[in-house]
């Protein structure tokens, strides 16, 4: 898709009078040579591979580091007791996002949402809103095209990259897409859909990149949660008629500055911020060190 900011793409669904997945979809059309319908087979097998992901998590099984798995289910426990402060339905998007991030580092298939390391953030707010709110699958699918739009727009003016951005480019993009998702689902406009992105990234910035051991579980599977949630929140903003006090591409704009000033620690290399403490420094020895023994 050719848009270079979310702002062009506001301005055709008003120039065109169409919504804004429908504009996402009709450029992919013309760039693809898709038609309608094999744009939304294309999708609809993204989302069933999301619902098969959601499925297929096993509380039972952990990564081979050991450092992740069984809190997707502990977490479920949890909001089956009714012990939740978030209440039911936020407390299945947090028990989602832990399930499919730590499905994620067991090697399980999942959908990379713009990245595998954030694959738990858009499932996280969409299965619950499937399966909970009985949204319609139609609807779903069109807000993935949505979040495809405004992915696509973070990554030719930014980055969705954690080497490159750090995590606010990967959790950050995501919370943003989802964000921008739920507008949509619940008939935001398109300005609203842009505002909710705009707040989700916003709150994000200057999140870093700095995976324990140089594995994609300690913190990155926590963050999941932070976008999810962090998503909700920014969705509800926007269809409140809250309107940021900075546009969105702007804040695309700052987020790519500030990934380029992070220090190269910070982004992906496992060499600073948690993967540097004391702690994280003795997990990344302990599996080097059976890493040889093997």
């Amino acid at each position: 898709m050719s848009f270079e900011s979310l702002a062009s793409l506001v301005e055709c669904c008003r120039t065109e009078k169409k919504e804004f997945w429908r504009i996402v979809c009709e450029t992919d059309m013309k760039e693809s040579g898709m038609s309608d319908e094999q744009e939304a087979a294309k999708m609809r097998g993204m989302w069933n591979a999301m619902l098969a992901a959601a499925d297929s998590y096993d509380a039972n099984l952990h990564s081979s580091s050991g450092l992740s798995g069984g809190d997707g289910g502990k977490f479920a426990g949890y909001i089956a007791a009714g012990s939740s402060l978030c209440g039911d339905f936020t407390g299945r998007v947090i028990a989602c996002a832990l399930q499919m991030a730590e499905s994620n580092a067991c090697m399980k298939r999942i959908v990379a949402a713009p990245t595998a390391g954030a694959c738990g953030v858009l499932p996280a707010v969409l299965v619950p809103l499937y399966r909970e709110k009985k949204v319609p699958e139609n609807e779903i699918i069109r807000g993935l095209f949505v979040s495809a739009g405004i992915g696509q727009v973070i990554a030719n003016r930014a980055s969705i990259a954690g080497a490159e951005g750090g995590c606010q480019a990967e959790i950050g993009a995501a919370s943003a897409m989802a964000a921008g998702t739920l507008v949509s689902i619940h008939k935001g406009t398109p300005e609203q859909i842009v505002y909710a992105a705009g707040f989700a990234l916003q709150n994000l910035l200057g999140l870093v990149c700095d995976p324990v051991a140089g594995l994609v579980e300690v913190p990155c599977i926590k963050r999941n949660v932070v976008g999810a949630v962090n998503a909700l929140s920014c969705a509800d903003m926007a269809l409140a008629g809250i309107v940021p006090k900075i546009p969105a591409d702007e804040v695309i704009d700052a987020m790519k500055q500030i990934g380029r000033s992070m220090s190269a620690s910070l982004r992906e290399t496992g060499q600073g911020g948690l993967a540097a403490t004391q702690t994280g420094r003795q997990i990344a020895e302990r599996l080097s060190a059976a890493a040889q023994q093997q």
